[in-house]
């Protein structure tokens, strides 16, 4: 066998997780994370169930990597679209829309999020280092002090970085439990009390 035939089936690897992953999210979002099941998301993939179980060992797992898979796509589509406080707002009405129309996964993601609160939880590690990535990738947007004085006065770019995800986290938690509740309206509120205040233009919900 050459070189190349033996490497075949590994370089097919990350591509086949990324379809396993796919499948699942689709799966997760149809029936829900309880009802859903391995078998149902490996037809998805179309492979196997024991195929499956060679990239995943069980459906936690799985979850755990359609959410990072999210918040991937999410944060790239963030640095794409928010070049300056005048689109946060309009970027995070954007997301909660999106978010909204898969509630099964939003509600997915605020139920591991409290569970991983466990040292010993499979996705503990995960959800500290998401937080703190995205606590670095907003206090990264105010490079100097001339971006930093975009910011309300006496709220340093660290501070507005964990406020952003509490109220994020915590508008989309109210929603799940109410659904007819307007949080969009809220949300761009928040950006505006965030940088408001300095003689610079409010952002625009």
């Amino acid at each position: 066998m050459s070189q190349a035939k033996a490497r075949g089936p590994y370089a097919k690897t990350p591509a086949r997780r990324a379809e396993i992953v796919r499948a699942a999210r689709d799966s997760f979002a149809e029936r829900g994370y309880a009802n859903a099941s391995l078998r149902d998301i490996a037809e998805r993939a179309g492979i196997t169930h024991a195929g499956l179980l060679h990239h995943f060992r069980n459906k936690d797992e799985l979850l755990t990597e359609v959410l990072a898979d999210r918040d991937s796509e999410e944060w790239q589509h963030g640095v794409e679209e928010v070049d300056s406080a005048d689109r946060l707002g309009p970027y995070l009405a954007e997301l909660i829309h999106r978010h909204q129309e898969a509630p099964e996964l939003m509600r997915l993601w605020i139920e591991l999020a409290a569970a991983a609160s466990r040292p010993d939880h499979p996705a503990h590690a995960y959800f500290v280092d998401r937080y703190e990535r995205s606590r670095a990738q907003f206090a990264d947007g105010f490079p100097d002090e001339a971006a930093r004085t975009a910011l309300r006065k006496g709220v340093s770019p660290e501070s507005a970085a964990i406020l952003f995800q509490a109220v994020l986290n915590g508008l989309q938690l109210q929603w799940i439990l109410d659904q007819e509740l307007d949080i969009v309206g809220p949300v761009t509120d928040f950006v505006r009390l965030l940088f408001e205040g300095n003689g610079e233009a409010a952002p625009q919900g």
